[in-house]
This record gives structure tokens, sequence and C-alpha cells, in this order.
């Protein structure tokens, strides 16, 4: 039995779940989200209360109705509250800035390293070493954030990058 998987998701207010065949779609003030389930899954809405349940209890079943769960909790939480990361730039004349929808990145290049925002989300800057990254898609965000940190990732003695 799953313990995840089990545990109901609370629907705050301002946020609405609908469930046509196999996909949820997520509504709130922040935005709008759906995600495609599998067969094996199934999710039902009852007042502001949202349950996933398995079909069956095979292994791939059981394994996937945790996932479901929580990629559906995320998307609740992200459609009302959002969620954000704070990435820090550590070295010796490393700096960021933010120039229109463009991070520019300046990590001991020969050149400066320039990255698009994505739609979907928003980066402000705290002074020349800290990007505060936040958005309400919890899996584009991750990406956003591994992306930007790629660019230099932290050597392992210092920590600078």
């Amino acid at each position: 039995m799953s313990r995840i998987g089990m545990m109901p998701i609370k629907i705050p207010e301002g946020v609405k779940v609908e469930v046509v065949d196999h996909t949820v779609t997520v509504t709130g003030k922040n935005g709008a989200l759906s995600q495609d389930l599998s067969v094996e899954v199934q999710a039902d809405v009852e007042k502001n209360v949202c349950t996933l349940t398995r079909k069956n209890d095979s292994k791939r079943a059981k394994s996937l109705h945790g996932l479901y769960r929580n990629l559906v909790y995320n998307m609740v939480i992200g459609v009302s509250e959002g969620f954000r990361k704070t990435l820090l730039v550590n070295g010796v004349g490393y700096r960021a800035e933010l120039k229109d929808q463009t991070l520019v990145l300046n990590l001991g290049y020969s050149n400066p390293i320039e990255y698009p925002i994505p739609q979907g989300i928003t980066v402000t800057m705290e002074g020349n070493s800290r990007i505060v990254v936040s958005g309400f898609d919890k899996q584009q965000l991750g990406q956003v954030c591994a992306e930007i940190r790629s660019f230099r990732p932290p050597e392992p003695y210092k920590g600078k990058g």
C-alpha cells in the first residue's frame, strides 16, 4: 500500500480541479496546469478533496500511484501559492544582472552568458549574487534552475560557481 498515494489532496479556495478521461486539470490564480494520468491510476474529486486510487495491485500501479498523487499535489500548490528557488553566485568577479527578459551572467568566461527567461518563470535579483527564480510549474522551475546552474557548476572544494 502506498502511504503517499493514499493521502487525500485538500483543494484550497480559488483552485478548481477537473478530471476528464485520464487528464487532471488544475486552475488557480497563478495559471493552469494539466497532467495525463496512467490508465492504472484514477483520480476522483469530491467537494474540496481530490483522491487518487489504483485499479490493481501490480508493482507498476503501486509505483505510479504515489508519483501521480505528488504531481497533482504539486500542481495544486503551484497554482495557489507558487514555488521559488534561490541561487547564489559565488566567486571573485562573478555576478549576475537582469536586463528585460534576459539574465546576464558574468562567470569568469571571456564573454558574459545571456540566458533568456522562459514564459511562466519570474527572475528577480537581490544584489549582484543572489538570483530568485519563481514560478507555478515546479518541473519547469527546476529545469530553469538546473540550466542556470550548469553554466558554472560549483567546484567541490571551495564551492565557487
